[in-house]
């Protein structure tokens, strides 16, 4: 009677045990299909340049492919909409960048930080100050006194939709000059690839991307760059000034690109993917990547990347306050 009793016993924990290890073992492997990396500005630029040597690592350790698959438009607007409305399945990724702490403070949009399911950040980076090579502007100060001495909006410049981050850039660059953040007149463009193209061609006067962003078309010989606004020079580009070296102007900005998916990542497919992309981040690969073009390389886990854009998502909407840039 005993011995039965016991037995009983042992098999009823048994299974129990397994009943309470079904729920892990039900769910469903991730990924079993190809997933999309959304970019929401144009092929050929340095989020596009990210995004794609992300990808390429992701889908290496992750046995599937990974499309990068460019939706420009409205500003930013369209791509970063793309992501955050996606199935929550984690087959739908996304590079998110500055732009989502600066475009609500416009109009432009709803989307917030808090509108994703935040992954990592990986990169950060500065402006720069570029011109056509055959630019009558030898050095910033030569540009810098062409632009006090030009009637406002006769001067035009580039590099990111109206209200972006290299917006702002030139906004808080000519406000450290003296003058009306509007003084050079700004043309909107969906990325600095086709803003740089359009310096070549003459269209515009000057871009305010980041350095790496331009340098196909500097390499090229079809553009120069005069300056940079960090606190320090780049290594990769040494012979470009900050302005504070030129100018006496101690200003600063700068750029983000992260990966993020849309809200309610299930946990499991959220854990793979950050998992993920610590290795590639770690990767001799993406650092070697990184480093040949003059990229700033980052890190930051959900956690953190959270409350890295909730301080941007602050900082931008006062600077963009102060620039006249914000509604409401």
């Amino acid at each position: 009677m005993t011995r039965v009793t016991r037995r009983t016993l042992l098999a009823a924990s048994g299974l129990g045990a397994a009943s309470l290890a079904l729920p892990a073992l039900a769910q469903p492997r991730w990924p079993v299909r190809p997933i999309q990396l959304i970019v929401p500005w144009g092929a050929g630029g340095g989020t596009d340049a990210t995004a794609r040597i992300v990808g390429s690592l992701l889908e290496r350790d992750l046995g599937q492919p990974v499309n990068v698959v460019n939706r420009t438009g409205g500003s930013g607007v369209v791509g970063h909409s793309a992501i955050a409305t996606a199935a929550p399945d984690g087959y739908t990724i996304g590079m998110i960048t500055v732009e989502i702490a600066m475009m609500h403070w416009q109009g432009l949009t709803e989307l917030k930080p808090t509108s994703y399911t935040p992954l990592a950040l990986m990169n950060e980076d500065p402006p720069g100050v570029t011109v056509n090579a055959s630019s009558p502007h030898a050095d910033i100060k030569a540009l810098a006194d062409a632009i006090r001495a030009s009637r406002p909006g006769q001067l035009k410049a580039s590099g990111t939709g109206q209200g972006g981050i290299w917006h702002l850039a030139l906004v808080g660059w000519l406000q450290a000059m003296g003058l009306r953040g509007d003084h050079v007149r700004w043309v909107p463009s969906n990325g600095a690839a086709p803003a740089m193209q359009d310096l070549a061609a003459n269209g515009i006067d000057l871009v305010t991307c980041s350095i790496p962003e331009a340098r196909a078309m500097i390499d090229a010989g079809r553009a120069k760059a005069l300056a940079i606004m960090a606190p320090a020079r780049n290594p990769i580009f040494g012979n470009v000034p900050t302005l504070n070296e030129t100018l006496g102007i101690n200003y600063s900005s700068g750029a983000w690109r992260g990966i993020a998916g849309p809200p309610n990542l299930p946990a499991n497919v959220r854990d793979t993917i950050v998992a993920s992309l610590d290795k590639a981040f770690k990767s001799s690969e993406f650092q070697d990547f990184m480093r040949a073009r003059g990229f700033g390389t980052v890190w930051a886990g959900p956690q953190d990347f959270a409350s890295f854009m909730d301080r941007a998502n602050t900082g931008m909407g006062e600077a963009m306050r102060a620039a006249g840039l914000a509604r409401g």
